[in-house]
């Protein structure tokens, strides 16, 4: 997006089901597991860039000898910097035993992250702590084997303080302030109440069941047990990405069905989602099932997935985002008057590209559609039939991202006019003050970046006119979910509908939605109810779209600025199985996502910084 915002991480999960030596057998190397689990987080690159880090379990390691290791690396490079770590070891090993590759079990025995059952996470840290006791994965280390468990996952929970109290945990400031140190506890505690019930055998689906019943959120997360059971588990709403791979030689779990078809060189029909509210359970003997652990609720796949953060080389998600600004280009014509001949379609950033293809589409249906009319009413001689046929959509390359830019100007002034020239602009493909340049993004949250820099940049090839159009609807509520989007002021769209409350004299819906959150905050109960869609109701989508374009053209701007926003409806066309719409209706999948908004309104008008959780 123009406004770059923090997303989800990605999850990476294998367990080798035969031996090490048997890979070295097949595959010519033992790393085999390491150097997949290599692949599916570099494939997962996109999810996660403040930091990165792996675990793996060994199994049938003899009593006082270490079988779960972990390794966690902060910053942009941590995925390179883990492997490289884990080549040093090898290259060490092999200074004193030259021929050590050869020898699987010896490999096994001297090597740390040689092992049969291993995690590994990317992060995006949407609380802004980006040192490495945060990165994932967690451990709650203990003597007893089955009492030892890592864990790490994609979500966040918006009950992690009563998770805390139910739990009479005290726990460290990491722990205590992070959503994998409330879930790690709660899961630890279940796990060990079943140790002390039955320690011959670890009922692993019982302990799930017992412990996702408390969270309120959404999550995929994964997790290592010392006795040597494994496990990914999804919420029951499907909030998250999940997706599997299994054969006779190997489990394979990512938040991204492209990295486990490229890492594995498999058919999309040979990778399964993981079910909402269920477990893949690999137990130590290497049984696998895929288990209910959560009674069934409504699926709300989280939209924003298919819009921008995964992976657009999944067949399904490209195929949505085409269908997604096909879907627009019926609002576009209507914003043009049909004036397609005047036009220049352009897309800005490069995410934003798939659905441009997809608003190509359904302008050049238009075209199309007008060629066959004219052609049949009337005969045409050949001159005026060839320059009929040769319409088409004017498509140029209007900007180009400059990736060497930098700001290092501290000033405000000085840094909003460096950063208008992060994006070079092709002079010479507008016609002055006579073309309308049609431009799709992504999302548009903020709107910063619009009004500070690329309506700027546009507005120098001299257009007439300049149309942002957006593949997502208009984002009005906080995420809590695992995207970082907590902060009710810092949306556009609810800075516009704040504006038409002023312009109209309706501030008195702000004080009675605050009102009602208060009192709501009083009686425990904030979690009932989303007050906050109050502020919207007086308006329609397009008068909020208007007030918006209006907020974002600068003063200092020729051109005419207006913004086409994806309609609710064009959403649930484009992405049928995903419904997890939250940011654009309020309409949260489980009770905290209203408290979450609400909390988030409470702050704004309080004037308070921070999450809304």
């Amino acid at each position: 997006m123009s406004d770059a915002i923090r997303h989800e991480c990605g999850l990476a999960y294998i367990r080798l089901l035969k031996p090490l030596a048997y890979y070295h057998r097949k595959y010519g190397t033992a790393f085999y597991g390491l150097n997949k689990l290599y692949l599916l987080m570099e494939k997962q690159h996109n999810r996660g860039q403040d930091g990165a880090g792996i675990v793996t379990l060994k199994l049938n390691v003899e009593p006082g000898h270490q079988f779960m290791h972990r390794l966690r690396i902060s910053g942009p490079q941590a995925i390179s910097q883990i492997f490289q770590n884990v080549q040093q070891e090898v290259s060490d090993l092999e200074k004193m035993y030259p021929e050590i590759r050869q020898y699987p079990g010896l490999l096994k025995g001297y090597l740390r992250f040689m092992g049969e059952a291993m995690v590994g996470h990317l992060r995006y840290g949407t609380q802004g702590r980006n040192n490495v006791e945060f990165c994932h994965p967690f451990l709650k280390p203990n003597i007893n084997p089955t009492r030892n468990l890592a864990m790490a996952g994609n979500f966040n929970l918006v009950n992690t303080d009563e998770l805390f109290s139910m739990l009479d945990s005290h726990p460290t400031t990491t722990i205590r302030e992070s959503d994998l140190g409330a879930m790690i506890e709660t899961v630890h505690y279940y796990l060990s109440m079943a140790d002390d019930t039955n320690p011959a055998s670890l009922n692993l689906e019982g302990v799930l069941k017992q412990a996702t019943s408390h969270f309120d959120g959404g999550y995929v997360c994964s997790g290592l047990v010392g006795n040597g059971d494994s496990f990914v588990m999804r919420d029951a709403n499907g909030i998250r990405p999940a997706y599997y791979f299994k054969n006779d030689e190997i489990v394979v779990a990512a938040s991204e069905r492209p990295a486990i078809m490229t890492a594995f060189n498999v058919k999309q029909e040979d990778v399964h989602e993981v079910k909402p509210g269920h477990a893949l359970i690999v137990k130590a003997n290497g049984s696998f099932s895929h288990t209910q652990i959560l009674p069934e609720k409504e699926i709300k796949s989280c939209s924003f997935e298919r819009i921008y953060f995964s992976r657009g080389s999944d067949p399904e998600i490209y195929k949505e985002r085409k269908q997604l600004g096909r879907n627009l280009a019926g609002k576009v014509l209507q914003m043009l008057d049909n004036d397609l001949k005047n036009t220049i379609v352009s897309f800005i950033p490069n995410t934003a590209e798939t659905a441009f293809y997809g608003l190509i589409k359904g302008l050049e249906q238009y075209l199309n559609e007008i060629k066959i009319q004219r052609i049949t009413a009337r005969n045409l001689s050949e001159e005026e039939m060839r320059e009929l046929i040769s319409r088409r959509v004017r498509i140029e390359k209007i900007a180009i991202k400059d990736v060497k830019m930098r700001t290092f100007i501290t000033e405000d002034a000085s840094r909003n006019e460096m950063v208008q020239h992060v994006y070079d602009i092709t002079y010479g493909t507008v016609q002055k003050d006579v073309d309308t340049l049609v431009v799709i993004d992504d999302s548009i949250v903020r709107g910063t970046t619009l009004r500070e820099s690329i309506i700027k940049m546009l507005d120098r090839l001299g257009p007439k006119r300049i149309i942002i159009v957006s593949s997502a609807p208009q984002i009005r509520y906080p995420d809590c979910y695992g995207i970082d989007m907590s902060r009710m002021g810092d949306f556009i769209a609810f800075q516009a509908a704040v504006e038409l409350l002023k312009e109209r004299g309706m501030t008195n819906i702000l004080e009675e939605a605050f009102n009602k959150c208060k009192t709501a905050q009083d009686a425990n109960n904030l979690q009932q109810e989303n007050f906050v869609k109050a502020v919207y109701e007086p308006f329609t989508a397009d008068e909020v779209s208007k007030k918006i374009a209006q907020m974002l053209r600068p003063d200092d701007v020729n051109a005419e600025v207006d913004i086409v926003y994806q309609s609710i409806e064009g959403l649930y066309d484009a992405c049928p199985k995903n419904h997890g719409d939250w940011y654009f209706t309020g309409n949260y999948p489980t009770p905290g996502g209203n408290r979450v908004a609400n909390k988030a309104f409470m702050n704004y008008m309080e004037r308070k910084e921070g999450r809304g959780y």
